[in-house]
């Protein structure tokens, strides 16, 4: 079985940076990690090829050269190789730029080694939270699809997925080829041990550039392929102005909390 993992690098802070020309965030200097839920990602397609060590696992992210880190990290942990979408022309993309641009980079890696059962990400980068660029690439590749994924395990042709539902859980089955995402689950992902670490920074980490996708539409790349814009990004201020309403018994405080709440033209 051949599988396909997508990871982003994200923020490892609190604290927004934001280039004011471009409205993009400022990665260089930052401390970065491996986005939570991609982890989580991972740790499913691992738990796959416990089952099946025949399972190959494949690794994908787009970013600047800093992300090979990332996905040294995942390659420690399970990953058998690692592809890395970077190119200027791709800077400053959106959710459907992304897509768009981690879609074409499948197919191109498809065309030389086959086709994939399974692709997952995690449900979301907590650096944007928007939980589009997996359902998207679904849509670029014509695939289907399932969301929130809190287990994932495979039988014959069919992928059973565990997904998250308001009123608890629902048992999914999917026929390969399929894009899963993945929330929170469970079970922590693994650690990799000093062996597997070294292991990783032997290997190659393929670098994949606009050049490298002969079919790209350039013109849906980077700012320049991105309909949505950012106006503006800020941090809140925080405002820790507060009354107190204790007026002893519960019905007396309510009737005060009312009269504030009148007074102030809430109610």
């Amino acid at each position: 079985m051949r599988i396909l993992v997508c990871v982003k690098q994200v923020p490892d802070t609190a604290e927004i940076k934001i280039d004011p020309v471009t409205n993009t965030l400022i990665r260089a200097g930052v401390p970065s990690i491996v986005n939570p839920f991609d982890a989580c990602a991972l740790e499913v397609a691992a738990r796959i090829k416990d089952a099946d060590p025949s399972t190959e696992i494949t690794l994908l992210s787009m970013g600047p050269d800093q992300a090979k880190d990332a996905l040294r990290e995942c390659l420690a942990v399970g990953g058998d190789k690692a592809y890395l979408c970077s190119d200027r022309k791709f800077g400053g993309s959106d959710t459907l730029a992304t897509s768009y641009i981690l879609a074409s980079a499948i197919q191109s890696i498809e065309e030389k080694e086959g086709k994939f059962d399974l692709i997952l990400a995690g449900k979301q980068a907590i650096d944007g939270d928007t939980g589009q660029v997996g359902p998207e690439i679904a849509a670029h590749m014509g695939l289907a699809q399932v969301t929130y994924a809190a287990e994932v395990s495979v039988e014959g042709d069919d992928i059973i997925v565990k997904r998250e539902s308001d009123k608890g859980y629902d048992m999914i089955s999917v026929q390969k080829p399929a894009i899963v995402t993945v929330v929170k689950t469970e079970f922590d992902p693994r650690y990799p041990t000093i062996k597997s670490k070294m292991a990783a920074r032997k290997k190659e980490i393929t670098v994949i550039t606009s050049e490298d996708i002969p079919n790209i539409d350039l013109t849906r790349c980077g700012l320049k392929g991105s309909p949505t814009k950012v106006r503006k990004t800020f941090t809140p201020v925080k405002n820790k102005n507060c009354v107190m309403v204790n007026e002893g018994e519960v019905e007396v405080s309510a009737v005060k909390l009312v009269d504030l709440l009148v007074d102030a033209k809430v109610l």
